[in-house]
């Protein structure tokens, strides 16, 4: 069973997480979940700079011993910084998914999209349902 899942941010069905800076800006990242899902993670497409996505959207890649998988943005906005440390040390996501394996931020259009995401709770009841 993976850790506890921080209350402090929403997730999606697809493993994603994001967290409210609280400025307008969000950051946003993988679960613990999907990373003991994917294993070994050896590669992270990062998004550019100034990329518009779609809530849902693909925005990055990350890439794993086992499989690659898209990483899906939790809500509309602009890409506005990008991990470059995952660059040069992808295994952060496998050590630290919720602190120094975040994956980007970006400049949210709809704040609204966040209310429609999982809290920790429901998170943690969809990933025990998904593995009955």
């Amino acid at each position: 069973m993976s850790k506890v899942n921080p209350t402090d941010r929403r997730y999606t069905k697809e493993h994603e997480w994001v967290i409210d800076n609280g400025d307008g800006t969000v950051t946003i990242g993988i679960t613990d979940h999907a990373q003991e899902l994917l294993t070994d993670i050896v590669f992270v497409e990062l998004p550019e700079i100034g990329k518009q996505v779609k809530q849902m959207e693909a925005v990055a890649v990350v890439e794993s011993v086992k499989s690659v998988s898209d990483v899906y943005s939790p809500v509309t906005g602009e890409v506005i910084e990008a991990n470059q440390k995952l660059e040069q040390s992808p295994e952060l996501i496998n050590h630290d998914p919720y602190g120094k394996g975040w994956i980007a931020k970006l400049k949210m259009e709809q704040p609204e999209e966040l209310q429609a995401l999982l809290d920790a709770s429901a998170y943690e009841a969809f990933i025990a349902a998904e593995e009955h």
